[in-house]
């Protein structure tokens, strides 16, 4: 049998939790509810016509009470559109569209209603302001993408038409095709040797030596008066 000290100690240790759980002091995990989203739709359409424009980037930035909240691109699908349901209610949305051939689109709005949609009217790139001209309102000159350097050659001189008056230089023609007799089917043979030629005449005057004549002979010497 236990003794009475015993039993009293068991006694208060049953009843300390259930005291505690009486008074509230439970400290497990509270639910936290997620904030209220609200959907975002974003129409993207040409400026000069208003068709829409398919495949277009929209990215989403948005920010709530100073936090940054991420950001996240969306394409436009086949209707123009592109649209986003996670943002939370009440922040401050920076929207950047970027479609080939426009110029970037950038702005920023309030997100307070539960829906909104907005139309973005993509322009065509501007030219650069100037402080030589004004190029306010003017479309750029400047094709889209990536440009090559334009290399300028040097100008060339038309050619000269030549006078009746100029020497004409005569190229030496080729050897006559003599077995064709005519005939422009017979191929010419240009290794046709050239006809024989005749020696040289032997010089007349006396310069030869003394007792040889000019044609190899023994000869007397010349008589001196």
């Amino acid at each position: 049998m236990l003794p009475l000290r015993s039993l009293t100690s068991a006694a208060l240790l049953l009843l300390v939790p259930s005291a505690a759980l009486s008074q509230g002091d439970w400290h497990g995990r509270k639910y936290k509810a997620p904030p209220e989203t609200s959907h975002l739709e974003v129409l993207v359409v040409k400026d000069a016509n208003g068709k829409i424009i398919e495949n277009a980037a929209v990215i989403f930035h948005p920010s709530k009470d100073g936090l940054d909240e991420g950001n996240l691109e969306v394409k436009s699908g086949t209707d123009g559109k592109a649209f986003i349901d996670v943002i939370p209610t009440g922040s401050d949305v920076a929207i950047q569209v970027i479609s080939n051939g426009f110029a970037t689109y950038s702005g920023t709005i309030k997100l307070v209603e539960a829906s909104r949609q907005v139309t973005v009217r993509m322009m065509r790139p501007q030219q650069q302001i100037s402080t030589y001209q004004d190029n306010t309102g003017m479309n750029s000159t400047r094709k889209v993408g990536v440009q090559e350097p334009v290399m300028h050659a040097a100008p060339v001189a038309p050619a000269k038409p030549l006078a009746a008056t100029e020497p004409v230089l005569k190229l030496p023609g080729l050897p006559k095709n003599t077995a064709a007799k005519g005939d422009a089917t017979v191929p010419a043979d240009h290794n046709v040797p050239l006809p024989p030629q005749a020696p040289p005449k032997p010089p007349t005057n006396s310069s030869a030596p003394l007792g040889t004549t000019v044609d190899g002979t023994a000869g007397s010497s010349p008589s001196h008066p």
